[in-house]
């Protein structure tokens, strides 16, 4: 039976290391069963998952309030309320998110390059399972159903550890996730959530849990990642910061400027997508960058700028150096004019963090250039950076962001959590002495 049988706290301190153990010995021994499933149980699986979670809504949405309420009284921030919240739309978009990840296409067996050697010999690189997947994660309880799913449908067992703001809501999830594995005949140890909020549990899973584990993907604010980042005795996926960049380059259409500028600050703003820092060229800032300002402030949003930001409006405040450098997940922006592509390149490769980068122009030869010269994993041309989104790739959900340059980058999502083996085929070759 999965994990989520244990009580719901491990209560004795000293017995965490054995009971963590126990956990990765249990997933571990379910990644062979799913390693050999095959895609049609796998994706009946996940519309079991996706079916079980629209049948305890109500279930969840009781235990999201009492998270919600919860986190309010301890004074977090309206940016962590936002990501911890659930409505029905909501949940139903975690059900639909894990429908979606069952309708792609299977990533595990595909056959991913193949050459015959002069001896003879026929050579495959074939997609397999990673193996046991641990994400640790803080108040966004949907990545329990989007972490599960994807590490489901790419064959792999997922040890998942929710932050004490959204534990109550995880467990709900987790829970009928368990019940969907079991419906369907997969090991349900395949998807276990850690049942405590001990934050002695992120340090032995950051071990490896005994080689347990085989990566670690943190999903959270910047002292979990830099935690895990420094602690860390697997590989890691992960992002420290989203400071991301919309430069309204000379060339730019002016309404779409602004529409683009709002959606990428605005959608949603505690989001590692969202926008942090404006920049508008110089060639287009005496038409351009007072609108900006006023749809920015007039949105909510708070502006903190340069001398020239400040000059258009007297509500915007002085940007000091840190500023360049904060991810605010906030309604706050920090603004400056640019002297040419050359300049904007240069302030993003200086403060950015490699994230989501976006130049609004309809000049094609200063695009082809920022998203050649702009070093980051996500970089777009006249679209909203909230598109730094597995979903909106065709992901179906993605289980975090990357910024890393080693095996995952960009949106993790199915294929992301695959690795490789070689086929060696041949008919009596050996190599000679």
């Amino acid at each position: 039976m999965p994990v989520l049988n244990l009580r719901s706290e491990l209560a004795d301190a000293d017995d965490l290391p054995t009971q963590m153990a126990e956990i990765g010995r249990r997933a571990r021994a379910a990644t062979r069963g799913m390693a050999l499933a095959s895609a049609q149980t796998k994706d009946n699986a996940l519309r079991a998952i996706a079916e079980r979670i629209r049948i305890n809504a109500a279930e969840i949405l009781r235990e999201n309030a009492r998270d919600v309420s919860a986190a309010k009284a301890a004074g977090q921030s309206n940016a962590i309320i936002d990501r911890l919240t659930l409505d029905e739309r909501r949940v139903a978009g975690i059900a639909e998110a894990v429908a979606q990840v069952g309708a792609l296409p299977d990533p595990i067996g595909r056959q991913l390059a193949a050459f015959e050697r002069p001896n003879g010999l026929m050579i495959e690189r074939i997609a397999v399972p990673l193996g046991v997947v641990g994400v640790i994660f803080e108040s966004r309880p949907n990545v329990t159903a989007d972490a599960g799913a994807l590490c489901l449908k790419a064959g792999n067992a997922a040890i998942l550890r929710a932050g004490s703001d959204s534990h109550r809501t995880a467990t709900v999830i987790a829970r009928a996730m368990s019940e969907g594995l079991a419906q369907t005949g997969l090991p349900a140890d395949a998807i276990q959530l850690v049942p405590t909020r001990d934050r002695a549990a992120v340090g032995l899973m950051l071990s490896g849990l005994d080689g347990s584990i085989d990566v670690i993907v943190p999903r959270g604010g910047r002292s979990l990642v830099e935690r895990v980042q420094a602690e860390a005795r697997v590989p890691v996926f992960a992002h420290l910061d989203g400071i991301n960049h919309v430069y309204v380059a000379a060339g730019a259409d002016l309404d779409m400027a602004r529409t683009l500028l709002l959606n990428s600050k605005m959608r949603r703003t505690g989001v590692c997508g969202a926008a942090e820092t404006l920049l508008v060229d110089k060639a287009v800032a005496e038409t351009h960058l007072k609108p900006l300002v006023e749809a920015l402030l007039e949105s909510g949003c708070a502006v903190r700028g340069d001398e020239a930001v400040r000059a258009v409006d007297s509500r915007v405040t002085a940007a000091d150096e840190a500023d360049w450098h904060t991810e605010y997940l906030d309604a706050i922006i920090a603004a400056r004019v640019v002297d040419g592509l050359d300049a904007a390149i240069d302030h993003i490769e200086s403060y950015g963090s490699h994230h989501t980068d976006c130049i609004v122009t309809d000049d094609a030869e200063a695009a082809t250039r920022f998203l050649a010269e702009v070093d980051s994993a996500i970089v777009t041309h006249n679209a909203s950076t909230q598109f730094a989104d597995g979903g909106e790739f065709g992901f179906g959900a993605e289980i975090g962001i990357a910024t890393g340059r080693m095996h995952a980058r960009g949106p993790v999502g199915v294929e992301q959590l695959t690795t490789f083996k070689y086929r060696v085929h041949g008919n009596g070759q050996t190599r000679p002495v």
